[in-house]
């Protein structure tokens, strides 16, 4: 499996770069990437929903009418749930959504996603990612030479550079992730994946 390789200025090079098989070239666990994605969806929920039961609204205890002769159906306080401005019955709690997987799983699951993405030709690698101060223009024009405008496209650095990242978070659809914090969710919501050639090496670290 190989990948284009383009120079600094986003340039295309002459040449291409061989990826490792062992990581962008295996055969893609469906399953596994579904139940990462799941994970991580799940994980960012706030779990912090909350209504009020029968015994945290305000309201008197006191019986409010006399359990017979009444012909209408027994009742008990102002707090039943079946009165106007009573408690709720079975009403949200707050609670943790995160789901637990093992590592095998979560690293096929990324291997998984990364081969699906090398045989659709969606990732390339290019020489170094850096600039000397933050400045949009010209990470733009890198965008622009590598044919990315206007596409979804996830730039994947060794380390994280401030600099990189603020030249360019402010571009629409181009995002900056450092290798060490890619994950299925990321990979499987580019468009494309940019790589520099010292983050390929690192992935490759992480995931073999």
């Amino acid at each position: 499996m190989e990948a284009q390789l383009y120079k600094k200025d986003g340039k295309s090079a002459s040449k291409k770069v061989a990826l490792d098989d062992s990581v962008f070239g295996i055969e893609p666990n469906e399953h596994a990437v579904y139940l990462d994605v799941k994970a991580h969806l799940a994980a960012k929920r706030q779990g912090t929903h909350k209504s009020k039961g029968r015994s945290e609204v305000a309201g008197s205890t006191r019986k409010i009418k006399k359990q017979k002769g009444t012909g209408t159906a027994r009742a008990g306080d102002i707090k039943n749930p079946l009165f106007v401005g009573g408690g709720r019955v079975f009403g949200p709690e707050p609670r943790d959504y995160s789901i637990k997987l093992n590592k095998k799983l979560k690293r096929l699951a990324r291997k998984s996603a990364l081969s699906m993405k090398a045989k659709q030709n969606k990732v390339s690698v290019i020489e170094e990612l850096s600039m000397a101060s933050p400045k949009t223009k010209d990470f733009m024009a890198v965008v622009a030479n590598m044919e990315l405008n206007g596409k979804k496209t996830t730039f994947v650095l060794d380390s994280k550079d401030q600099n990189v990242i603020l030249s360019a978070r402010n571009i629409p659809g181009s995002k900056t992730l450092s290798a060490s914090d890619l994950n299925t969710y990321e990979i499987m919501n580019a468009d494309n994946l940019v790589l520099t050639q010292k983050s390929l090496e690192k992935i490759k670290e992480i995931l073999s």
